[in-house]
């Protein structure tokens, strides 16, 4: 070949390889702040995690995490907004066992994304839920709330944060396991679920436990159960649901970061890499443990990988279904 062709050939092969690059090999990830999108209100527990992690995780990446609530519909907003964003690193999703595996069943064929929507980043912390009353209910077990419930059908209401959350899946559980007839009252997110039973007018309600713990421990509401197979040394004195003779009634909620589909794959090792040293920091560890939280404990070092959260979100979107179905619950 002439010296001449084969510099064209050369050149011609260098722009079509510069050109079928993917965008983040042109510049350095990240250039500029990410947005993490948390799909509940502020003070939730998902907003709370969220936070946590952005402080450190921005200081790993270099650049500024942004968090950013978008509410609505069970955490299918700011679900979608993600599922739906440029897959260029620069808009991730807080995720959580509602929006994230119970909303596919609860919402079939309305939900606005599929799991292959999404791709999996890093699970970020595992949290119980507690069943508490407010503070006026006579009773101080579950088994009391139980006793008092059947002898008033229909007369108590159970609050959650929302259609679809693993909250209102624990009260159905709950109902399921003791034939209790409760009326659920979902409330946009923690916050104005937590004034209406304090003021007493929700007198039972689930919560995952980092959002609701300071109100316990300050003793604003009442305590009666963890939904976890052990106590949790957050709450030492809290028994467990198996404990009071209610083992079907477990429910461990979880939050973890995904991305657009189609995120390149190095951005979801480094990502993934960075938010594992995160919450191994013993800063970290011991702000999430205080709140209740567990480590991820996807790999045998306690932590988590792409695909070892990909085959949790999977298992927990087949669990949640059964539940779903069996407890005949609906958005309507």
């Amino acid at each position: 070949m002439p010296l001449m062709l084969h510099r064209r050939h050369a050149l011609l092969g260098a722009v079509a390889g510069a050109l079928a690059a993917p965008a983040f090999g042109q510049s350095a990830w990240p250039a500029r702040p990410i947005r993490l999108i948390v799909p509940f209100t502020p003070a939730g527990t998902t907003d709370i995690a969220a936070r946590i992690l952005a402080e450190r995780l921005g200081h790993r990446v270099g650049q500024t995490v942004v968090v950013e609530n978008r509410t609505g519909a069970g955490g299918n907003i700011g679900s979608e907004v993600v599922a739906k964003s440029d897959p260029d690193g620069y808009t991730l999703l807080m995720q959580t066992i509602s929006s994230g595996a119970i909303n596919y069943a609860l919402y079939g064929p309305r939900m606005p994304y599929k799991p292959e929507d999404l791709a999996n980043i890093a699970l970020v912390v595992r949290v119980p839920n507690v069943i508490f009353v407010t503070n006026s209910l006579p009773v101080r077990t579950l088994q009391e709330l139980v006793d008092y419930a059947k002898a008033r059908p229909g007369q108590l209401n159970i609050g959650s944060s929302g259609m679809g959350t693993s909250l209102h899946m624990t009260g159905e559980l709950l109902k399921l396991a003791t034939g209790v007839d409760l009326t659920h009252v979902p409330y946009r997110g923690a916050g104005p679920m937590l004034q209406e039973v304090m003021a007493g007018r929700i007198q039972v309600a689930v919560d995952n436990l980092p959002s609701v713990i300071g109100h316990i421990r300050e003793g604003r509401m009442r305590a009666l159960a963890v939904t976890t197979a052990t106590r949790t040394p957050a709450l030492p004195e809290v028994p467990t649901t198996a404990e009071a003779g209610l083992p079907q009634v477990e429910a461990t909620a979880w939050f973890g970061v995904q991305g657009p589909a189609r995120l390149p794959r190095p951005i979801i090792d480094r990502l993934s890499t960075e938010i594992n040293a995160v919450i191994k920091e013993p800063d970290t560890a011991h702000r999430l443990a205080d709140l209740g939280g567990m480590p991820p404990n996807l790999t045998p070092d306690g932590g988590t990988t792409p695909e070892a959260f990909t085959e949790f979100v999977r298992t927990e979107i087949a669990k949640w279904a059964d539940v779903v179905r069996r407890s005949g619950a609906s958005i309507d």
